[in-house]
């Protein structure tokens, strides 16, 4: 092993991470610094301090950040302004978390003077190409650690039996076969993935889902909510202002209640494989709904377009960890270049799972009844017009046909 005497560790307090530490302190022979990110995971993030304590990690080098608001404010938010979806479906609630925990990791070790970071992606997964692709981009001179590159742990006995023997914690659920899904959660989405849902054939269980009630047991009558949207951000919702994670927070509340926000998906990950995930995405669903609604009055029209088409680019270079790209911020100057007028109402219905749009308004709108008017128009839009944009358009498919090529 390279010579490495302080290492960041993304740490979560679980049985992996837990395993990863005493791994680190073994056969690094270094001293571990831990973080926790916060990102709204819903969980007790205390127990992490106490497990990295028992470790033998200074309180000094245990580092548990709340990050909610930057991670809404700066990642989700600027990311829902390009309306990124990938493959057509998943909200990339996974990949938009990793540059923010690259981030704050890197500032870390450059406070402490770490030389190296480590993370709990395995080799298969797409998370240790978005971690490691961000500690490049913000440290190019960073050594990263990736055990589950490294070490022979690569059967669940054979971690637990290293757990065992190093003293670590195991809880009964890893005793007893381990939880019947890898579990990953944040403010904007809760992932599953393993286990039963390896089998595409089989179809994810109601008690899976954690956020979400089934459509069919959501209320029979329907919620109507107001979206307030400044440059395309949501700053209020039914007449009240809320920061950017109250935001999320709220509208995941609505839409869970409703039935909103499930997925289940077959994706296409970067190291090659198809893998199969449920997602629930309930105030994200939502967010796509009123921002699509809020740019259709305010957009211009080859604005949007061009917005459409840069969409994709820009989801990939998300879910393949590109975050810190030249590229990405590039596409993001572009963006919100385009959200200058993005400001409004939006009145969506929630009902049975779906997501409605019923009403929307802009004092910077372009919509003009009296130009799209079925009634008189009064001139406002002559109709004769028409004919020559037509003719013109239609010039080079008459030589076509001329010259015979039909």
């Amino acid at each position: 092993m390279s010579e490495v005497k302080k290492v960041v560790l993304a740490y979560s307090g679980g049985l992996d991470t837990s395993v990863i530490l005493k791994w680190l302190q073994d056969t690094y022979q270094c001293e571990v610094i831990t973080f926790t990110a916060d990102i709204g995971q819903g969980e007790e993030l205390e127990p992490a301090r106490r497990k990295a304590e028992k470790f033998g990690i200074k309180p000094e080098n245990i580092f548990i950040d709340d990050l909610r608001e930057e991670f809404v404010r700066d990642f989700v938010f600027p990311m829902f302004r390009a309306n990124a979806v990938y493959e057509g479906e998943y909200l990339l609630g996974t990949s938009i978390a990793r540059p923010l925990i690259a981030k704050r990791q890197i500032e870390i070790a450059n406070q402490v003077g770490a030389d190296a970071v480590s993370h709990g992606a395995t080799g298969k997964g797409n998370d240790q190409v978005r971690f490691e692709l961000g500690y490049y981009a913000l440290n190019p001179a960073i050594k990263v650690i990736a055990p589950w590159r490294e070490w022979d742990l690569l059967s669940r006995e054979k971690l637990l039996a290293y757990a065992e023997k190093a003293g670590i914690e195991i809880d009964m659920k890893h005793k007893n076969g381990g939880a019947p899904y890898s579990m990953d959660a944040n403010l904007l989405h809760i992932s599953f993935e393993g286990r039963h849902l390896e089998d595409p054939k089989a179809e994810a269980e109601e008690s899976m889902w954690r956020w979400t009630v089934s459509p069919e047991q959501a209320p029979d009558t329907a919620e109507y909510v107001d979206l307030e949207y400044e440059r395309g951000d949501i700053v209020g919702i039914n007449g009240e202002k809320l920061t950017p994670a109250q935001v999320l927070t709220k509208l995941n509340e609505l839409g869970g209640k409703h039935g909103i926000g499930r997925l289940d998906l077959v994706e296409n990950r970067y190291v090659g494989m198809k893998s199969r995930g449920c997602y629930e995405t309930p105030g994200g669903t939502i967010m796509l709904r009123g921002h699509r609604a809020i740019e259709s009055i305010t957009l211009d029209r080859e604005v949007a377009h061009l917005k459409d088409d840069l969409m994709p680019r820009y989801a990939a270079l998300v879910y393949n960890g590109y975050w810190w790209s030249p590229e990405r911020k590039a596409l993001q100057v572009l963006i919100d270049y385009s959200q200058e007028h993005v400001n409004g109402w939006v009145r969506l219905k929630l009902y049975k799972g779906n997501v409605y749009t019923v009403a929307r308004d802009s004092k910077d709108t372009l919509f003009d009844k009296t130009i799209a008017t079925f009634d008189d128009d009064g001139g406002a839009y002559n109709q004769a017009d028409a004919g020559g944009f037509i003719k013109l358009n239609a010039l080079r498919m008459r030589i076509e046909n001329k010259a015979g090529r039909k």
